[in-house]
């Protein structure tokens, strides 16, 4: 019975094994059905749906989210996930700097549904400065945000501080389109990101904050870089700061470009011995440097300090040290556009691994140190427009690595040949711009040398080439631009050269001639092609497929082609100083993209055409002067309001000024001078023409008075209305003008060179324009004296007062005017001694004084009184006049008051008492007899003393 029990326990408990067996192999079974079928059917339903909510909120212009439909988002653009589970782990719609396709729209909240998301990547799109989403700090497992250029605008919310995992964040500002501002109020958030490696705040604007950004990074222990380039930073703290402790010890890249520091280098930044890059451009650095630390820069590779205020023997001594400490990791050194000066040194040969050199815009002297050979590694090298001279070292061909060389505006000497070139097989920038020679140098090599390189960029300028045209560009099948400027080639233009692929051709200032193809057509679509200054003649070209063409100052006759509105890409056209005649084709209104057209010093007759310019939408300039053009302005001419130079000076035109041109109201510089145009200057130009910096008009027929409307014109810095008819006084408010004068010196010009019939006083207020260069008053008829503030008129340097009636002396502080070199005060009434101080020891030409018969002293003959003190008689002959001016006053009341009292007590006294009367009239007939024989004898006298001499002789 015990034995029958325990068969039975012994099947029952195998059952119950087989059953638990089936149930787990089931589960098995069933797990991993689940997990195929998560792989075939692709991510989870809900966030499926959120990435769809999300799509639905966004603006895709060109349907760069297309994909993303059906079951598996797994499979959509952008959208990654977990094999396993099929959680959405990254969402990437970076786009890829494609302008048309940019996204844009609202970011839904919907996001918040994919729990396991660690990669978001919304950068390079345009989100028209909508602000960060809050909820974006939310994403507890997220380790890599980027949302830099994408337009986002306002306050970056610190609720990203709550990113703990977070290691790689890119809030850079600014998008493609368009940059909103981005900001912070504070940096305490930054505190929160632990686990941050990478930090790019770039663009924003941290001026603001009330956390100092060194105290808000220094607490990220795993930090490798910082990028903060143009965020508004001033405040650049240095170790005796007391509130100052660097823990950035594992820092390798740091870029606070674009900022606005204004000190000096700290020394803190040169003791991170983990730094290897950088980046301080533009960012108001000043020196010096701190050499002592630089030992700890062992593992620095780039160096960039371009662009800021480091001036003198620093950089010597930063190369020297660099040498020493990074002689094998330092790849770029750039110290561009600084004050650094000094020879360079033989211990820039030490730096073995340096790929890039830029040393351009200093005051760096001497020669090419030899050493320079050695940095075999050389990449890039580039020390143009500094003070070096001497000639250009042939250990330079040893540079094997050498794409880009830039030698530009220095004063180098001697010879560059094929030696310098022969092991630069990988050159592909050249540029030799010099400065206009002062030095001979020359550009020597065989024509029949075929380069070792293969260039994409050639330009040599200033220098000696050879008067053959260089035959070995032939060779160089991948060039894009040549320029080939003043370098003396004496020769027509090869035929092949019309055959390369290039976008630019300048070959200006040289002696080319013969005549030019009848299209100039390239392979590629070219840019620009600049042949002026050259002997070129024959027709202009009928067609070009060119940008900008400038065949200005060669010997082209002829007509201009009238089917030149067939060259549709044309947007500058200069063939101004040639020998072109005949009118001006209509055509020309099918060149719809045209911006600017010289057609000036030429012999074009006709009238200006009439139906051209209203299809000239993008025309800012139009040069027609020195021509035979006649007729009118056309009423048309200002139906182009982009217009922003018009010069058509020098013609036959004639008329009133049209009322067109008042819709010119961008208008710059308006030139119509020595023309035949009649009738007032109108009082629009200086109502409508608000941005007017230049007006001429002289040598045309204009009557009447100088309009008050001009004193509006805030900007002018250029008035010439001479050799007109004008009339009346000069406008008091032309000194108002003094903001316009405030510009630059040598463009700051008020040109008031009248030769009318203008008169008056000189306006006391012209005195107020201290910065006028050039004023020229002569050939008027103006009276009173010269200003006596004109010695606050400090910018002079030509002063024209001649052919006028001026009167009283030469103030004496018209002397301080240092600037001025040349004087006219011929031909008025001055008079008094010339001063003999400063600038007026220069003036030793008497024709300056010529015609005032009241002026004394040096140059001219008329001796002074007083010669020693006529700088105190100066001053003594003003008071004198204003104290003669009170005198004068009263005495004028007192006449007035004293007359009739007088009168009637004379008067009245001999009308009353007759023995009075007889005894006045009898006395005034005994003084008349009395005159009249003294005038009598001595006549008689006169006559016999001429009649003795005349006997005698």
């Amino acid at each position: 019975m015990a034995s029958k029990k325990t068969t039975l326990l012994l099947h029952i408990l195998f059952f119950l094994s087989l059953l638990s067996e089936i149930l787990i192999s089931k589960a098995n079974t069933t797990n991993s059905t689940d997990a195929d079928l998560n792989q075939g059917w692709g991510c989870i339903e809900g966030e499926r749906k959120a990435l769809l909510e999300f799509k639905h909120g966004l603006i895709d212009p060109s349907g760069q989210l297309s994909s993303w439909f059906g079951v598996d988002c797994c499979e959509w653009t952008g959208v990654d996930c977990n094999n396993k589970t099929g959680n959405v782990v990254k969402v990437d719609l970076r786009n890829g700097c494609d302008f048309p396709h940019l996204l844009g729209g609202e970011i839904s909240d919907s996001l918040l549904d994919l729990k396991h998301l660690n990669y978001l990547d919304f950068s390079c799109n345009d989100f028209k400065g909508i602000q960060i989403p809050d909820f974006l700090g939310s994403f507890e497992r997220l380790r890599y945000l980027n949302l830099s250029h994408a337009a986002f605008g306002g306050m970056i919310p610190p609720h990203l501080g709550n990113l703990s995992h977070l290691c790689y964040l890119d809030l850079h500002g600014g998008g493609y389109y368009n940059s909103p501002a981005v900001g912070v109020y504070n940096l305490n958030w930054i505190s929160g990101l632990s686990s941050l490696e990478y930090l790019d705040l770039g663009e924003v604007n941290l001026s603001k904050a009330t956390t100092n950004w060194m105290q808000a990074v220094n607490i990220l222990p795993s930090l490798l870089e910082l990028h903060l380039s143009n965020c508004e930073l001033n405040d650049f703290r240095h170790y005796s700061d007391p509130n100052l402790f660097v823990n950035l010890t594992s820092l390798q890249v740091i870029d606070l470009s674009w900022n606005n520091f204004n000190t000096n280098l700290p020394g803190w930044l040169f003791n991170i011995s983990t730094l290897r890059d950088l980046y301080l451009i533009s960012s108001a650095i000043r020196g010096p440097i701190p050499h002592v630390k630089l030992q700890s820069l062992r593992n620095l590779v780039t160096l960039d300090l371009s662009d800021n205020n480091i001036i003198g023997s620093e950089g010597i001594e930063l190369v020297n040290g660099l040498s020493i400490c990074c002689n094998n990791s330092l790849e770029e050194l750039h110290l561009g556009y600084n004050g650094l000066s000094g020879e360079l040194p033989d211990s820039l040969g030490n730096f073995n691994n340096l790929r890039s050199l830029d040393l351009k815009y200093n005051s760096f002297d001497g020669p090419i140190p030899m050493g320079i050979g050695n940095m075999l590694q050389m990449k890039r090298l580039d020390l143009s427009f500094n003070l070096m001279n001497g000639t250009i070292p042939k250990s330079i061909g040893q540079l094997r690595e050498l794409t880009t060389l830039f030698l530009d505006g220095n004063s180098w000497e001697g010879v560059v040949s094929e030696i310098h070139f022969n092991n630069l097989t990988k050159l592909e920038f050249l540029s030799l711009h010099l400065l206009p020679k002062k030095q001979p140098f020359r550009f020597h090599v065989r024509p029949e040398w075929i380069p070792p390189f293969s260039l994409k960029y050639i330009y040599i300028s200033n220098c000696d080439v050879s008067p053959m045209f260089p035959s070995w560009l032939r060779t160089q099948k991948r060039l894009y631009h040549i320029t080939l400027k003043n370098v003396g080639i004496l020769d027509t233009i090869p035929e092949w050269l019309w055959k390369l692929d290039i976008n630019w051709l300048d070959l200006s200032k040289n002696q080319l001639y013969g005549k030019l193809r009848n299209s100039l057509y390239f392979n590629s679509t070219t840019f620009l092609v600049d042949l002026r200054f050259n002997s070129l003649v024959g027709r202009l070209p009928c067609s070009f497929n060119v940008t900008w063409l400038f065949l200005g100052n060669n010997l082209f006759s002829g007509p201009i082609p009238l089917n030149i509105g067939d060259s549709s890409r044309l947007m500058v056209l200069d063939v101004s100083g040639n020998l072109l005649n005949e009118s001006i084709p209509s055509s020309i209104s099918k060149l719809k993209y045209l911006g600017a057209i010289d057609l000036s010093n030429n012999h074009l007759s006709g009238n200006i055409p009439t139906n051209i310019w209203n299809d000239l939408n993008g025309l800012t300039t139009l040069d027609l002067s020195k021509n035979k053009l006649s007729g009118g302005i056309p009423s048309w001419m200002c139906s182009v309001t982009s217009l922003f130079f018009l010069k058509l000076s020098d013609n036959n035109l004639s008329g009133e000024l049209s009322p067109s041109l008042r819709n010119c109201e961008r208008l710059y510089s308006l030139d119509l001078g020595n023309n035949r145009f009649s009738g007032e200057i109108p009082k629009w130009i200086g109502e409508r023409m608000p941005s007017l910096g230049q007006l001429r008009l002289r040598g045309n027929m204009l009557i009447g008075g100088i309009p008050m409307q001009l004193c509006h014109l805030s900007h002018l810095h250029i008035l010439d209305l001479a050799v007109n008819n004008l009339s009346g006084s000069i406008p008091q408010c032309l000194g108002d003008l003094i903001a316009l004068t405030s510009m630059a010196l040598l463009l700051t010009e008020f040109d008031e060179d009248i030769t009318n019939n203008l008169w008056g006083e000189i306006p006391q207020e012209i005195t107020n324009l201290s910065t006028l260069g050039t004023l020229n008053l002569s050939q008027n008829q103006l009276i009173g004296k010269i200003p006596q503030k004109i010695g606050a008129m400090q910018g002079l340097e030509t002063l024209d007062l001649s052919c006028n009636c001026l009167s009283g002396p030469i103030p004496p502080n018209m002397s301080s005017i240092t600037s001025l070199n040349h004087l006219n005060l011929s031909h008025n009434l001055l008079s008094g001694p010339i001063p003999t101080i400063n600038q007026f020891l220069t003036f030793n030409d008497p024709s300056i004084y010529e015609g005032n018969l009241g002026l004394c002293g040096l140059p001219l003959s008329a001796n002074c009184s007083n010669p020693n003190d006529q700088n105190h008689k100066h001053v003594q002959d003003e008071e004198e006049d204003d104290e003669d001016g009170r005198y004068m006053t009263w005495f004028f009341i007192s006449m007035a008051m004293g007359f009739p009292v007088g009168f009637w007590a004379i008067c009245g006294s001999l009308a009353l008492n007759k023995s009075w009367r007889h005894v006045y009239f009898r006395f005034f007939d005994e003084t008349k007899d009395r005159l009249l024989v003294f005038i009598i004898v001595n006549m008689a006298r006169l006559k016999r003393k001429i009649e003795r001499i005349g006997v005698h002789g």
